[in-house]
């Protein structure tokens, strides 16, 4: 095996150019590679995209149009660590748009289908503190939310 780490592929029916496009627009540390389109040897109608290689928040995907056999589910997320309320609306936000639908707990699915944790790092600190009571607080206040509230987060961890 080579030394660059994995690269995540993510089945698209004729939306995978779009979606790449998409990602990339909201993280930094992103960029297009390279696109491979059908030629007259197939198997699809030559000139439509089959690949695109791009990278988003310096990790590697390669978007195929597979067709529709198959589909996205919660099986798989993408969880965003977020430094704050700003970072967790930014992305919430932006990943919902154009057709995504809110879930639980922080969780969505972006227009494509592709689940997302969107996670406050401070949540993982309060859920993991070891006074039991505090984490207990902290988890049950953010298994009543969709979109995560840190101020909310907060006030039910300091048990107000």
């Amino acid at each position: 095996m080579t030394t660059g780490g994995f690269t995540t592929c993510l089945w698209f029916d004729g939306r995978a150019e779009e979606a790449a496009n998409f990602y990339v627009s909201l993280f930094e540390d992103s960029g297009i590679g390279r696109i491979l389109r059908h030629t007259e040897a197939g198997p699809g109608p030559a000139g439509i995209v089959l690949t695109v290689e791009f990278t988003a928040n310096g990790q590697k995907f390669v978007a195929l149009n597979g067709g529709p056999e198959f589909t996205f589910n919660e099986a798989v997320s993408f969880q965003i660590d977020c430094a704050d309320q700003a970072e967790v609306d930014h992305y919430w936000d932006r990943l919902v748009e154009g057709g995504g639908e809110h879930g639980p707990c922080g969780w969505l699915k972006d227009r494509f289908g592709v689940s997302w944790q969107v996670t406050p790092a401070r949540l993982i600190e309060m859920i993991n503190d070891p006074d039991t009571e505090k984490a207990a607080r902290a988890m049950k206040a953010m298994m009543s939310m969709g979109k995560l509230d840190i101020a909310e987060l907060e006030k039910a961890y300091a048990g107000e």
